[in-house]
């Protein structure tokens, strides 16, 4: 799951995304061409992390627009049968090269963070050996404290940088119980953040209710935030007919009525409601069909034997390839953020949920971003954290009307095509980097 962000200077105004830029190269040439974008990522392919695949398939985009990029990131610690991936990587105009550790115990929370102390370690040796000022260093939030290493950066070596934030840290920990809010970490956190924001070319975050909780911390940083969503590739990912879909008939899905909830099953997600509307529709022909792994999965299958509930199924991740036919396996598919993280978090599956041409049904607050989009895209409805009896009638009634749940999800692909295609988003992000890098 992600959350995003960052841009800066006098802020340039994105073009609209239903006619982002009329003409790439001119564009492109914004970006000086003596200068070359360096990203920062703990997570890139092989690794199917979401925030790796989407750096991975923005940096396809903008090298096609003709910039020059160098990554570093970690070894995978999230991929399905590799435990390495070479040191160095050249394609075109994109060089990959990547530490030697980040890999430890990938899944627990300790590890993750020893892992995250470590890369962000190495990226600090990298940066003094490699990082030049003419660099453009575009620095994400995979680990949460790798934007200060941006920020040291630049006060040591010149080095311009945007922040691009995933996760909004350290609210994450507070709102998950993790640390109080008063704590003293969190304060220092705080102050830090600032610093570094203000201290940015720019931010990128993935939502207007993101934007909204930093300009609470950082009122004077208006100018400087850019609302830039994530993205699914509608030529990859399109609507298949459940009867001509090997994956359905591969786990036994025909016959019923599937909702789907594929990702991250971790704490910033409302799992629990799923589960309450998956009670009240046992006996009915419903089937709930979960895919992906994450802190909550041990729970949810504990709760499910503990209810006797026999319409879920559980999933591992899939492999990229399996997508189109994964996400395409159901009726309806799930969207969810845990009470008190709107505007901490953005996931990212909303975009190929809308890609698949399925409706979608959010589980969030209703102050959430997402509720004006389902609304604007006319693609699904949004339900209150908690309201599993709610949720359960909106599935019965899709399950009753299915001329209505088609026309839900071709709204929702339309919408995607005008606004969130890979060729959109990225036209975005290059305004935001060309603005940065320019003289």
């Amino acid at each position: 799951m992600l959350d995003q962000t960052n841009p800066h200077l006098p802020q340039l105004a994105l073009l609209p995304s239903t006619h982002p830029v009329e003409d790439h190269g001119k564009v492109s040439a914004l970006f000086p061409p003596h200068k070359r974008l360096l990203i920062i990522s703990q997570f890139y392919p092989p690794d199917y992390a979401a925030t790796g695949q989407l750096i991975a398939e923005l940096v396809e985009k903008l090298s096609e627009l003709g910039l020059n990029i160098r990554i570093f990131t970690g070894q995978p610690g999230y991929a399905f049968e590799k435990n390495s991936a070479p040191k160095e990587e050249q394609r075109h105009r994109v060089m990959v090269q990547r530490s030697r550790t980040s890999r430890l115990w990938p899944l627990r929370i300790r590890g993750r963070a020893i892992n995250g102390l470590l890369f962000c370690v190495r990226t600090a040796a990298h940066l003094l050996r490699c990082a030049k000022s003419k660099d453009l260093l575009l620095i994400t939030t995979e680990p949460p404290y790798l934007p200060i290493i941006g920020y040291l950066a630049h006060c040591l070596l010149g080095v311009k940088y945007i922040c691009l934030l995933y996760d909004l840290y350290p609210d994450v920990a507070v709102q998950l119980g993790v640390v109080s809010r008063h704590h003293w970490l969190v304060r220092l956190w705080d102050k830090i953040n600032r610093k570094i924001w203000q201290k940015s070319e720019g931010v990128i975050v993935l939502s207007s209710s993101m934007k909204e909780r930093i300009l609470h911390k950082a009122p004077n940083l208006e100018h400087k935030i850019s609302v830039i969503p994530s993205w699914s590739d509608p030529s990859l990912i399109h609507p298949i007919d459940k009867q001509k879909n090997w994956f359905v008939a591969e786990h036994n899905l025909t016959d019923s009525f599937v909702v789907q909830y594929s990702g991250n099953l971790g704490r910033c997600h409302d799992l629990e409601t799923i589960l309450m509307a998956a009670e009240l529709l046992k006996d009915e022909p419903v089937r709930f069909l979960f895919i992906g792994q994450g802190a909550k999965l041990e729970g949810c299958l504990n709760r499910v034997e503990t209810l006797g509930l026999t319409n879920c199924q559980f999933l591992p991740y899939q492999d990229k390839s399996v997508l189109p036919y994964s996400l395409t396996a159901c009726d309806l598919s799930l969207v969810s953020i845990s009470p008190g993280l709107e505007g901490i978090v953005a996931p990212s599956k909303l975009y190929g949920i809308l890609a698949a041409g399925r409706p979608v049904a959010a589980i969030c607050e209703p102050h959430s971003y997402l509720r004006d989009l389902l609304r604007e895209a006319k693609c699904g409805q949004a339900f209150l954290n908690g309201d599993g009896e709610a949720l359960a009638q909106y599935i019965r009634d899709l399950r009753a009307n299915p001329q209505l749940a088609k026309s839900l999800g071709r709204s929702g692909r339309r919408y995607l095509k005008a606004h969130f295609t890979p060729d959109i988003v990225a036209l975005q992000y290059l305004q935001v980097l060309a603005a940065a890098a320019g003289d």
